[in-house]
């Protein structure tokens, strides 16, 4: 189940609304932990069994590393971080290390596995690791109630795609909340945001890169390389912060506080500060529980270089089991490095020029993060690049783009952070919560339940990791 799902919008979250702000206080963790593992099992039937054992394991490691001092400590919190890990890559890497090593020997020495993969298991993986971390590190207590635990780890608005939440900046909620209708209000209009993100912008955006992608890469122009590439920049942003701002907002329907995900990311004047403003919580995962225990940037420049090599071939890697996701975090890696190199103050002395070399570095990334493999996206890279080379092609225009795809387009970059930029403090502070803002949502609402209804293009891009 989606969220940008008729099925969802006017069934699933009324019904679970309703019936968790009617029941007592007591039973609501246990009445959304049901209701979670429904919302899984509604396209992962058979997974919730996996998410189960997840759930016990962890809980059970949890307490264990509370009662347990010295040595056996350690050893119990690294059998639980295997645990996880040997789940996460069997499900998710196991294909692709054996096609790896088969194609390294030139034959099918193994034989390659047949294995699906749970929707969004990197998401609540990496949550029941930060768990036992934090509870190994003493930074928050473990649980004795498995059901607290379990909804932690999969509470429905955040499950599939994140943002990851760390056990100690919730459990407080988990244990003891308040719904108010002002949260309701604030967390309906900001899913009204978050689904007009995804339904008018992001779906009709990737219906355009999904149209250029299926054509032969021999009949690509320079044109088209570069419209599937701004067109793919802002799907994603728009795919993945749209889902973040729905989760934020079902979080606070059901009296949750959900950390922000995005800060207009397209808006930064560096990779580095890209990597604080886009999918926030992974970076803040990857920085605590791997780039910090490594040594972080303590132990001179040269091991913080190699920290940040680790911490980036690591972040291509979760992000998907192929050769172009770890291309693409090295290649943020790379820049991320030269910038501290020397590059950045260079870059701080034009603030239009480092906006233009961050944006234009992202768009060449994004293009080996959509491609299928690395050799597709350095194709289309070279189409962007080199269009002398590519002069006596001529994809028409309309057979991929039309004037809906060009407005849309044009409201996604002025909403990927230019607005914002330009309109005076004063004026946005009148517009929210305000009247006007009040039926500008219910318009967005009706033409988004509109598009849902009459189009069955509705992919999430982040759903497969």
């Amino acid at each position: 189940m989606v969220f940008s799902s008729a099925i969802f919008i006017l069934v699933f979250l009324p019904i679970v609304f309703a019936l968790n702000y009617f029941i007592k206080s007591e039973y609501s963790n246990i009445f959304l932990l049901i209701a979670s593992l429904l919302f899984y099992a509604w396209g992962e039937p058979m997974f919730i069994f996996l998410m189960l054992v997840i759930i016990v394991i962890n809980w059970s490691i949890g307490i264990a590393i509370c009662k347990a001092k010295g040595k056996l400590k350690n050893l119990i919190f690294i059998a639980g971080v295997i645990c996880d890990l040997g789940i996460l890559g069997y499900y998710k890497y196991a294909i692709f290390f054996v096609s790896t090593i088969n194609n390294i020997l030139g034959k099918n020495i193994i034989a390659e596995p047949e294995i699906a993969l749970p929707i969004g298991i990197s998401f609540f993986t990496f949550q029941a690791i930060s768990y036992i971390a934090d509870v190994y590190n003493k930074k928050t207590s473990a649980s004795h109630n498995p059901v607290n635990v379990a909804l932690y780890i999969s509470f429905f608005p955040q499950l599939i795609a994140g943002p990851i939440v760390r056990y100690r900046d919730i459990n407080a909620q988990i244990e003891s909340r308040t719904i108010t209708w002002q949260n309701v209000a604030l967390g309906y209009k900001r899913f009204i945001y978050g689904l007009a993100k995804k339904v008018l912008i992001s779906n009709v955006l990737g219906l355009c890169v999904d149209t250029i992608y299926s054509y032969d890469l021999d009949i690509i122009d320079t044109q088209a390389a570069w419209i599937f590439a701004l067109a793919y920049t802002l799907q994603i942003y728009y795919d993945f912060s749209g889902y973040s701002d729905m989760a934020i907002g079902l979080g606070k329907m059901f009296g949750f506080n959900i950390p922000e995900n995005f800060d207009y990311p397209y808006l930064s004047k560096s990779i580095s500060e890209f990597w604080r403003r886009w999918h926030i919580s992974l970076g803040v995962w990857f920085k605590e529980y791997v780039y910090i225990p490594l040594g972080g940037n303590r132990k001179g420049n040269l091991r913080t270089y190699i920290n940040l090599f680790i911490v980036f071939f690591l972040t291509g890697l979760w992000h998907g089991a192929e050769f172009s996701f770890i291309i693409w975090g090295l290649y943020h890696g790379f820049f991320s490095i030269i910038e501290r190199l020397g590059l950045k103050k260079f870059l701080d002395k034009s603030k239009l020029f480092s906006s233009l070399y961050c944006f234009i570095i992202v768009i060449f990334g994004w293009v080996f993060f959509r491609a299928d493999n690395t050799l597709t996206a350095v194709r289309y890279i070279v189409r962007m690049v080199m269009p002398w080379r590519h002069t006596d092609l001529n994809l028409e225009l309309w057979t991929y783009a039309d004037n809906k795809t060009f407005f849309v387009g044009i409201c996604g970059i002025i909403g990927m952070g230019v607005l914002k930029s330009i309109i005076p403090c004063r004026i946005s502070d009148r517009w929210r919560n305000s009247v006007p803002e009040s039926v500008y949502c219910v318009i967005l609402l009706f033409l988004c339940l509109a598009a849902i209804t009459s189009n069955t293009y509705n992919p999430f891009i982040y759903f497969q990791f």
